[in-house]
């Protein structure tokens, strides 16, 4: 298990990005949270395996309109007893 920090830069707000984000958590079994920020970037905080946040990811860029040009991804503790995901 592990959890990750993950700011997305592009064309990722007011594209459907945190539903994409938010459906494809749940298909995957993650748990965390995603916001807009004010400069036109959004950030997640993602729990899972690493293949499941990849299955996400992957989901989350096969979206229209969507499109990530950058991204910057730390890795940060895991939240114990976090089991949903939802929108920060």
């Amino acid at each position: 298990m592990i959890r990750r920090h993950i700011v997305f830069y592009g064309y990722v707000q007011g594209v459907g990005f945190r539903y994409r984000a938010y459906h494809a958590a749940h298909r995957y079994g993650c748990s965390g949270w995603v916001r807009n920020n004010w400069d036109g970037s959004v950030t997640m905080e993602i729990q899972g395996e690493e293949d499941q946040i990849d299955q996400v990811i992957l989901a989350i860029e096969r979206g229209s309109y969507i499109r990530i040009e950058n991204l910057d991804v730390k890795d940060i503790p895991v939240v114990e007893d976090e089991y949903d995901f939802r929108f920060g």
